[in-house]
């Protein structure tokens, strides 16, 4: 399972185009994709109006939508932010070190477009889609 971040459908959803969402427009109906609830929740604060929010829920959750939460992700993933900061990278947002745990438990794939997560790559062995 590829797991797209809040990144990726940021831009995909504005039509930018990048080799992610080139990527992700050529995989959508061939693979199996998924995100978490924090990442549609990211999406859906960023839209401004209640009716595209409710058209953006809906394509989003055709989806395969994963709940994060959990005692023992939050121990792991502070675990993970110890370890990464001891190999001298800081995690700036909490949510992606949430995020990259969450992915490196279930064994999914990472499709993104910040760089947060290439410490989880280098030092945790985080799984990334490279277009």
């Amino acid at each position: 399972m590829v797991i797209v971040d809040t990144t990726v459908w940021i831009d995909y959803l504005q039509g930018a185009q990048n080799a992610e969402t080139d990527w992700l427009d050529t995989e959508l109906n061939r693979q199996r994709l998924g995100l978490t609830n924090i990442i549609l929740c990211e999406v859906l604060q960023g839209v401004r109006d209640d009716v595209i929010a409710k058209q953006v829920e809906t394509a989003l959750t055709k989806c395969e939508v994963f709940d994060m939460g959990g005692v023992a992700l939050a121990r792991e993933a502070a675990r993970n932010c110890r370890s990464l900061r001891s190999h001298g990278h800081t995690v700036r947002k909490t949510i992606d070190c949430l995020i990259a745990t969450f992915c490196l438990r279930g064994e999914h794939s990472l499709l993104h477009r910040d760089r947060d997560f290439e410490p989880f790559e280098k030092f945790l062995g985080l799984s990334v889609v490279h277009p």
